[in-house]
């Protein structure tokens, strides 16, 4: 496996745990944790320091009999560091856009020089407890038998919560079609990230058409838009029927909708649909998807739907996200109000990661000539 297979590969187990409540590193004792824990607060000043160690890191883990102290050619027993630093580790640094150096961490003057990694390296690292960290964490790897890898699943979990925790300007095109605007949300959708909460993209697709809407439809005259609850609550907690519920002005419930990513609608969902609606005096329900449902059983969802209908009067409706987007996109004065609420909904929203909004970004740029034809 080389340099880069591991660091994407380290990079994606970080993913996973950054922002995992239950994760733990105990494999690493606490003073190893603080020196490391330093160095990324530092990471932004100290860029090729960062740069260094998870050269070093990683080439323990490709060459575990190497003595990583020794980070030049033509040190007896050494290897050539800045080589795989300008090859892999700096180039991946800027693709998940961590603190990286121009070409390489060995550019700086105080690492560069030809004396081994040890606790007496003599080089003027400033400032000092940035050195004392660097070298003590080398030295518990090479001489105490600390595991490279579980030091550098750690360096990638601080970096990706402190790139994460950054704002991100998010682009806001305008003049589009709605079609436009439709596709541009389908490739948003559908990215396979390695951050978690890409499901909620669609349920503030859909919370922001309804934003719009409130002030522009007569239907919702007088009714309340509740805000969206937290990701993770579930609405038996919560006591809401749906991820978006529209109120009457006295907070009876007057529309719900709950919204499902890549999972097709069967007869179940219907089913536990009304058994959260059935107390309320629900006027409409919405059951949508972006998955595909050509083959649905649309024969046992209907059966449910007017079951419902008969005996609580609650109107189920079943659709694709993507359909009722388009639909409510043309209620609107101006779709490109739709596009603005729906970038504040994720500025503001907790699920949404670094990557779902550096990706908008891309998606919105990188296809601009096709969309806005």
């Amino acid at each position: 496996m080389t340099h880069t297979d591991l660091l994407r590969q380290t990079y994606d187990d970080a993913m996973e745990k950054a922002f995992d409540i239950t994760a733990t590193f105990d494999s690493l004792d606490e003073e190893a944790r603080r020196h490391v824990d330093y160095m990324i607060s530092r990471s932004e000043s100290n860029k090729g320091m960062v740069t260094v160690l998870t050269t070093l890191l990683v080439h323990k883990l490709v060459a575990p009999e190497q003595d990583i102290r020794y980070h030049q050619a033509g040190m007896d027993g050494g290897f050539a560091g800045r080589g795989i630093d300008q090859t892999h580790v700096t180039p991946f640094m800027k693709s998940v856009s961590f603190p990286a150096m121009a070409e390489s961490g060995w550019l700086t003057r105080s690492l560069e020089q030809a004396h081994p990694y040890d606790l007496s390296y003599p080089g003027k690292i400033t400032p000092k407890e940035v050195k004392s960290a660097f070298l003590t964490i080398i030295d518990k790897v090479e001489v105490k038998g600390v595991s490279a890898g579980d030091v550098l699943l750690y360096v990638f979990v601080l970096l990706i919560r402190q790139r994460d925790s950054m704002k991100v300007e998010l682009a806001k095109p305008h003049s589009l079609s709605i079609s436009a605007i439709i596709e541009l949300l389908r490739k948003h959708f559908t990215v396979r990230y390695s951050s978690a909460g890409a499901s909620r993209l669609p349920t503030l697709a859909v919370y922001a058409a309804y934003r719009c809407m409130m002030s522009q439809v007569t239907r919702f005259t007088d009714k309340i838009l509740c805000p969206l609850e937290s990701h993770h609550s579930s609405d038996a907690q919560s006591g809401r029927i749906g991820d978006i519920d529209v109120n009457n002005a006295d907070g009876s419930a007057f529309e719900g909708v709950e919204i499902k990513h890549e999972i097709a609608i069967t007869r179940g969902f219907v089913n536990d649909a009304y058994e959260k609606l059935k107390i309320h005096n629900t006027d409409r329900y919405y059951l949508l998807t972006t998955a595909n449902m050509d083959h649905a059983d649309w024969g046992s969802i209907n059966t449910e739907i007017q079951r419902i209908a008969r005996i609580h009067g609650c109107q189920v409706i079943v659709n694709g996200v993507y359909t009722t987007l388009k639909y409510y996109l043309r209620l609107l004065n101006d779709p490109a109000e739709f596009i603005d609420c729906y970038v504040e909904c994720m500025k503001s929203d907790e699920t949404i990661k670094f990557q779902h909004k550096t990706m908008w970004n891309d998606i919105v740029s990188g296809n601009s000539e096709t969309i806005l034809q």
